[in-house]
């Protein structure tokens, strides 16, 4: 069984901070001591560029680069090293495909599918395209349990429907989405319609497998997953990845360039144009070796429990909360929104801060479904494998002295 006591041990910003109560990973998560040792490693005994030298140190480099590509195959299940591709971020995961594959294939009249859960990153670029191009974003609403309302996808997806993009986790309301049931009755509607996945706060938490889910692309980002920042990973397939153009020119993509024309590497490396995040891709290789140790269905588990545990105590201590989304925390992850009636959450955790306790106040980078709400803004704790039930305690506390306070 997962000991968040043990593993803390594995974090030196714990040593650093002691009094610290972290409940803020879906925002990012914090750092063990073997990812930032891995860092070290890189730049002070192999610390030079990759692919271009034919010397030892570049030799290494590259070795420890592509190690990491070759497991992120084993972790989400791919096919091959050819169809993962490494950006900075999900954010650019998502641009890349907006740019490479819906510049492409959307046209006027054509329609794409979103959420109204979406994190603005699956949201907007593909709203920004529709309007340059001319087409419809269909938005799918919510259900009465917060939930997707996945039961009249007819009434979201047509034959017109070009793109359906999806977030697994809400990193607001932290339901988990049924994301392969959701893609097998979208395709009934529209065998060739191709479905995107933002996995960036479900890779962290549990185990994903793309055959499994049967999407065509998946996106997810190292900073969540307690990796360094400035790494993302965009899995495709290959066959879609192979017919789509670059997303950025320069060096490294190239195969050959003449006076008149250039040709482009094959995938992945058409697509990771210039010098990349070396230190950090090499980094995350440790992340995974660490998530895998522990266990993905550990950390599930034991972040539902924190998640149940925590909505259970603020519905019974405080009359003027309320949670948004799903009560029951088998279908969430372990984040819990919520907001006080008469208290602006910025105040909110303004007050948590003084009491060294990190959560998030805002929007969340998910205005619209704020909007669905009638809120504008929501306090968010969210937990990983290092909080404990204390943790929440300390929240629940420090609520009790918001209140207090702000009474």
């Amino acid at each position: 069984m997962l000991n968040p006591d043990t593993i803390k041990k594995d974090f030196p910003i714990f040593k650093n901070i002691p009094e610290l109560i972290y409940l803020d990973s879906t925002a990012t998560s914090l750092k063990p001591k073997i990812v930032i040792d891995k860092l070290r490693e890189y730049y002070e005994t192999y610390s030079a560029n990759i692919y271009r030298g034919i010397y030892h140190l570049s030799e290494r480099a590259t070795e420890e680069y592509e190690k990491t590509r070759e497991i992120i195959v084993s972790f989400i299940h791919a096919k091959s090293s050819e169809e993962v591709i490494f950006t900075r971020n999900t954010s650019e995961s998502l641009n890349l495909l907006c740019y490479s594959l819906g510049e492409e294939i959307i046209k006027k009249g054509d329609e794409i599918a979103t959420t109204i859960m979406e994190h603005h990153s699956n949201f907007v670029p593909w709203q920004q395209l529709l309007i340059k191009k001319g087409g419809k974003l269909a938005v799918i609403k919510l259900d009465k349990d917060g939930g997707l309302d996945v039961l009249h996808l007819e009434k979201y997806i047509s034959k017109k429907t070009k793109i359906l993009c999806l977030t697994y986790v809400s990193n607001v309301l932290g339901v988990a989405n049924e994301i392969k049931k959701i893609i097998q009755n979208a395709k009934k509607i529209n065998p060739s319609i191709i479905t995107i996945v933002d996995a960036a706060q479900a890779v962290p938490h549990r185990k994903v497998d793309v055959q499994d889910l049967g999407c065509d692309f998946l996106a997810f980002s190292s900073h969540k997953m307690l990796g360094p920042t400035g790494v993302g990973v965009l899995w495709g397939r290959k066959t879609l990845l192979d017919a789509m153009p670059p997303f950025l020119y320069g060096g490294e993509m190239i195969s050959e360039v003449h006076v008149r024309n250039t040709k482009f590497k094959e995938t992945p490396h058409k697509f990771e144009a210039g010098t990349p995040a070396i230190a950090e891709v090499i980094a995350l290789k440790e992340a995974v070796r660490y998530l895998e140790k522990v266990g993905l269905k550990e950390i599930e588990n034991h972040e539902q429990k924190l998640a149940s545990y925590a909505i259970k105590r603020l519905g019974d201590e405080f009359k003027n909360l309320h949670v948004i989304g799903p009560k029951n925390a088998e279908n969430k992850g372990g984040i819990v929104s919520f907001y006080f009636k008469k208290y602006h959450p910025h105040d909110v955790a303004q007050i948590l801060s003084e009491k060294n306790i990190c959560v998030r106040a805002g929007n969340h980078c998910a205005m619209p479904l704020h909007e669905e709400l009638n809120l504008t803004a929501t306090v968010r704790a969210s937990f990983y494998l290092y909080n404990t039930q204390s943790d929440v305690d300390a929240l629940i506390d420090g609520l009790h002295d918001v209140s207090r306070i702000l009474k």
